[in-house]
């Protein structure tokens, strides 16, 4: 087989590929042994390896202790869905992710004072070390875990006040736009960034991932006249969930 410019590896990873999208190699089928691939395919037995790293990389197949390489199951990727502050009525933080209004999902969050990181005060425009309230979210659907959040704000906005702590108090899970309302600040803008990168060996166990599974990252920004007044990291497995943004029309 001549395979032109392209790697030898990239090209025999790239027809295993097809075979499993097509369905020529199944869910919970054996990949071909690292010899079938260099007898079918006429390369070495380095060529067969790295064709088979490529493709547990992309996480299609997985390697299973004693017994060889198999194709793993493709989950159908299904929808958060995103939409401006949230949908009226004072919905659950995880109502606004969702944007559904059916409160399918359930959370777990925890609080704690912290010193913001070099990247956190930058985002804030506050200085690294000042005081920020860090709380970390672990959403589940349909009792799997879905999505993971951290968030912080600063103690110089909130600090002392009825909203300190996000989830309790008189206001707790109402979200950034009513509890900052509650003392005053007024917030008229929200900014999202979307990016993919691998997901780190602590957020893939909590997700049930496997190593160099790739997660969406949401880095979200809540503004009050042009002043940061929260930033979150949501982190999303892109192997199940695509984002969906329902922009208003102005």
């Amino acid at each position: 087989m001549t395979f032109g410019e392209q790697p030898a590896y990239l090209r025999v990873a790239g027809d295993l590929r097809k075979k499993i999208v097509d369905g020529q190699l199944p869910p919970h089928t054996r990949l071909p042994s690292q010899a079938r691939i260099r007898q079918e395919y006429g390369v070495s037995d380095t060529v067969a390896l790295e064709a088979r790293k490529v493709l547990m990389a992309e996480g299609l197949v997985e390697g299973r202790s004693g017994s060889g390489t198999y194709v793993r199951e493709r989950p159908v990727p299904r929808r958060v869905s995103r939409s401006g502050y949230r949908p009226s009525g004072g919905a659950t933080p995880f109502r606004q992710e969702q944007a559904d209004g059916e409160g399918r999902g359930t959370w777990e969050s925890s609080s704690e004072q912290a010193e913001a990181s070099v990247a956190v005060a930058e985002r804030l425009g506050i200085e690294p070390g000042d005081r920020v309230m860090c709380t970390k979210y672990l959403f589940r659907e349909g009792g799997e875990v879905m999505m993971l959040s951290t968030s912080w704000e600063p103690l110089a906005v909130t600090g002392r006040t009825p909203v300190m702590l996000p989830e309790e108090g008189p206001l707790g899970g109402m979200g950034v736009v009513e509890r900052m309302a509650a003392i005053d600040v007024i917030v008229d803008n929200v900014a999202e960034e979307v990016g993919a990168r691998p997901g780190l060996a602590e957020e893939l166990l909590v997700l049930g991932g496997v190593p160099g599974h790739v997660v969406l990252v949401i880095s979200r920004t809540f503004y009050a006249s042009g002043r940061p007044v929260e930033t979150a990291d949501v982190v999303i497995p892109a192997d199940r969930y695509r984002v969906a943004y329902h922009l208003p029309v102005k």
